[in-house]
């Protein structure tokens, strides 16, 4: 039998977690055995019965979802939870001022002996009160910013174009790792919004891993080969792949027109990626020189990953002229792939798609937010937020 899975969704009084609840439960989860767990203080005035009088409350709720009130000890209480329902996931709706970290550690405290684990750590705001709340609650409200994965924004629809980017900045500011969602909930599905908090829906791990897959195709007709002219080769002592499956001898010459890279891995990169830092680059280059240990590497580790989640409202033009400039020239660097997935003046979505110099544009269903991910060599990372007009 499959783990229980735990998804905490934290947020003050009035931010909208019962309702972001429901649309998940209606939606994306009738199919999985639910409880969802409150975690408030104080005595409980609900006429049901307690679970073997351990604090908890039950109540049945729409789709035979089961809704517990958790009085005094959570952990205690929750471990009862999953012995007495063996639910597929647990939501775990905080109190209103419950520091988000405190709920996490509860939970993989709870983790650490029963058959569950942590899942999403959810934090919903209210768009037209994240400023306000920031001042008032400092301490609180950061600490549900800083943990969360996903950070969902209600009453997006009544915010304005500008307020939603000012927002979006200022979470950011605390978190630049989690997702934001920003587009208003009636126009998602709730198999979007799950994906969105479960990490499932990234252009970047998309682009990536179609880079890889290309990568292992080409590995079946090249190894342990010498190279040419115009090969990118790597010296590498690490596991991993090689873009157009190269593999790479150790301790050799390159000769002309190769990209190459040397790296100690001791770095941080944006986003996660990217080959730079602490090397020199030959004209035309490509550089990344590691030390790992193992043979061949990863797209990820050759290329630039430059990500972008953003509100902001794209004109069909810009999208069009950065993908025009992206095939025809170099001016931003050698882009490879370019994905996105973003609101449009004329109140459509655009998704674009770029791949080695072909590009097509089209429209599609809103996503959670703007998004838009650009992967290549010798990115010139701070000219694309010019180009996509966000500078």
């Amino acid at each position: 039998m499959a783990k229980t899975k735990i998804d905490i969704i934290s947020g003050f009084l009035g931010a909208g977690k019962t309702t972001f609840m429901k649309k998940l439960i209606g939606d994306a989860l009738k199919d999985e055995k639910v409880v969802i767990v409150e975690n408030e203080f104080g005595e409980i005035g609900i006429d049901s019965g307690f679970l073997k009088e351990t604090g908890i409350t039950v109540s049945e709720i729409n789709g035979g979802c089961v809704c517990c009130t958790l009085v005094g000890d959570f952990t205690a209480n929750l471990r009862e939870v999953i012995e007495t329902y063996h639910p597929d996931r647990i939501l775990v709706e905080p109190s209103g001022v419950a520091k988000l970290s405190d709920v996490m550690v509860s939970v993989m405290e709870v983790a650490e002996t029963m058959d569950c684990q942590m899942g999403a750590l959810v934090t919903v705001i209210n768009a037209l009160k994240a400023s306000k709340q920031l001042k008032a609650f400092g301490e609180f409200f950061i600490d549900q910013i800083e943990h969360a994965t996903t950070i969902v924004l209600s009453r997006s629809q009544k915010a304005s174009p500008e307020q939603l980017e000012f927002c979006t900045r200022q979470i950011q500011e605390h978190n630049p790792k989690a997702t934001v969602i920003t587009t208003p909930w009636d126009q998602l599905t709730g198999k979007v919004l799950l994906s969105a908090i479960e990490g499932k829906d990234s252009l970047e791990v998309q682009a990536l891993a179609s880079l890889h897959h290309e990568q292992e195709e080409a590995e079946h007709h090249h190894h342990d080969h010498e190279h040419g002219e115009g090969h990118a080769c790597c010296h590498h002592d690490h596991d991993h792949e090689h873009e157009e499956g190269h593999s790479c001898h150790h301790d050799h010459e390159h000769g002309e027109g190769h990209a190459c890279c040397h790296h100690d891995h001791d770095h941080e990169h944006e986003e996660g990626h990217g080959c730079h830092h602490d090397h020199e680059h030959g004209e035309g280059h490509g550089c990344c020189h590691h030390d790992h240990g193992h043979g061949h590497h990863h797209a990820d580790e050759i290329f630039t990953t430059w990500g972008k989640e953003t509100p902001h409202v794209f004109a069909r033009e810009t999208i069009e002229n950065a993908m025009r400039a992206f095939a025809k020239t170099e001016d931003y660097g050698y882009i490879v792939r370019s994905k996105g997935i973003v609101p449009c003046e004329d109140g459509t979505w655009l998704y674009f798609d770029l791949v080695d110099g072909e590009y097509e544009i089209r429209t599609g269903e809103p996503d959670y937010t703007g998004r838009l991910v650009v992967i290549g060599t010798d990115v010139r990372e701070e000219k694309l937020e010019e180009v996509f007009g966000l500078a």
